[in-house]
């Protein structure tokens, strides 16, 4: 029951954040409409008064300040405490509404008073694609579905209005069959001739255009959310497994489907393991073993971290980091060194859950052989060669010598590092020349 109800705490928080994010989206695009809207308002406007004569400037110039300040209006609500979801729905119904009143109560033309149904002559009906393009900036398919209903029906409205009116009226339907040139024009440029069938297919048209760009809309609502939540997915996965691997090795898992190629190549490794881990857990408890670990292990991955080290294994009290893999680094034994120089820092100026820790580091270069391996259905990055064995070997010796940081010759020679000395040589197994080790000067 509990895992029942944070699944659907989990979706409703997702559905909430795409909410707001598509809510911010249609605020945004109404924004750029509406701007656009108001620079097309004011051309249109002007055109009109200056070229349909003075007579009917006025009404242009009063209507397009309308339209105008409505622009103004909604675009100082939107994203304001009194902005709502339904707002644009009001404001677009609004628009649709004046254009609607204006093609039924504005004289067609007022000189030579012709009936008002020849308004529908002009090119009246393509301004209300207009508001269907502001709709359709919002990103919204609710309010472009409701931008066609409502502009078809105020359209529709606008045309029943005034043929109710008409005392005489004429449709496609007196033109006789097979009509002569004369016989066509006699009824199609009649002062009564109504076209109610091109009246309800401009208005059927507007209303499917609305209704696709809806659903291509909706769609693409689709995609973007399911985009959304594919990316929410990887960076669940890869704080998931940052959390257990390092991060570096999770994003390679992830871009390669859980898998990493092993990869055979000179890297540098640094084992650190705390001094008198046995004698601290006989005296804390288990929860401040933790505690302590815990604390130890997140600063000191992010130490490794920045020279651009990663954190493969955590050993007990113990962490094995390695350098230029899985990511190359040209300057991995110079970074190396510098990890364990601050590693060795942050234990003597910071405590870990109140603790005090002392650690011995040993860091070693060589050929290493680094990959995915297990079973079982689980599967961990290890690191394998000589290099490791001799780190290890090293950060053991560190207790013989006296020292906190035994470096291997191949890592202190091969990074030019003038603050380290050479302490002398030791044996390893599997090794027929003895190895020259160094440490902090």
């Amino acid at each position: 029951m509990m895992t029942v109800m944070l699944r659907v705490m989990s979706s409703d928080a997702k559905k909430t954040e795409s909410d707001q994010m598509f809510y911010a989206a249609e605020q945004a695009g109404l924004k750029l409409a509406i701007k656009g809207r108001i620079i097309t308002v004011v051309f249109v406007a002007a055109f009109m008064a200056l070229t349909r004569g003075a007579e009917r400037a006025p009404d242009f110039i009063l209507g397009g300040s309308l339209f105008v300040a409505l622009g103004l209006l909604h675009f100082r609500i939107i994203g304001s405490s009194i902005d709502r979801p339904w707002v644009k729905y009001v404001f677009i119904t609004i628009d649709i509404f004046l254009l609607s009143a204006a093609v039924a109560f504005l004289p067609a033309e007022p000189i030579s008073q012709v009936p008002q149904v020849m308004i529908f002559r002009f090119q009246v009906f393509p301004f209300y694609f207009l508001i269907l393009a502001v709709a359709a900036f919002s990103f919204s398919p609710g309010l472009v579905f409701w931008s066609g209903v409502a502009g078809a029906a105020g359209w529709m409205a606008a045309f029943l209005y005034i043929r109710s009116g008409m005392e005489r009226i004429l449709e496609w339907g007196d033109i006789p069959l097979n009509p002569t040139p004369e016989e066509f024009l006699a009824v199609f440029l009649d002062v009564d001739f109504a076209a109610s069938g091109t009246r309800m297919q401009e208005a059927t048209i507007f209303f499917v255009v609305a209704t696709l760009i809806a659903i291509v809309m909706r769609r693409a609502r689709g995609v973007v959310l399911r985009q959304l939540e594919a990316e929410r997915g990887v960076a669940a996965i890869s704080q998931l497994f940052g959390r257990f691997v390092p991060k570096a090795v999770a994003d390679s898992m992830i871009r390669h489907e859980g898998a990493l190629a092993p990869v055979e190549r000179e890297a540098t490794v640094l084992i650190a393991d705390v001094v008198g881990f046995t004698a601290l857990t006989e005296t804390k408890g288990a929860q401040a073993i933790v505690d302590t670990f815990n604390a130890y292990f997140e600063a000191a991955s992010e130490v490794i971290g920045t020279h651009n080290g990663v954190v493969t294994q955590f050993i007990g009290d113990a962490m094995l980091a390695t350098f230029n893999v899985p990511a190359e680094d040209p300057e991995h034994r110079r970074r190396a060194i510098d990890a364990a120089t601050d590693l060795l820092k942050l234990v003597q100026s910071t405590t870990f859950a109140g603790e005090r820790l002392e650690i011995r580091v040993g860091v070693s270069t060589g050929p290493v052989i680094a990959g995915n391996v297990g079973g079982g259905g689980r599967v961990a990055y290890t690191v394998y060669g000589e290099p490791v064995n001799l780190a290890s070997r090293l950060e053991a010796l560190n207790k013989e010598r006296g020292t906190s940081i035994l470096v291997s010759g191949t890592t202190a020679e091969g990074a030019n590092e003038s603050g380290l000395s050479k302490v002398g040589q030791v044996d390893v197994r599997g090794v027929s020349e003895p190895v020259d080790i160094y440490s902090l000067a």
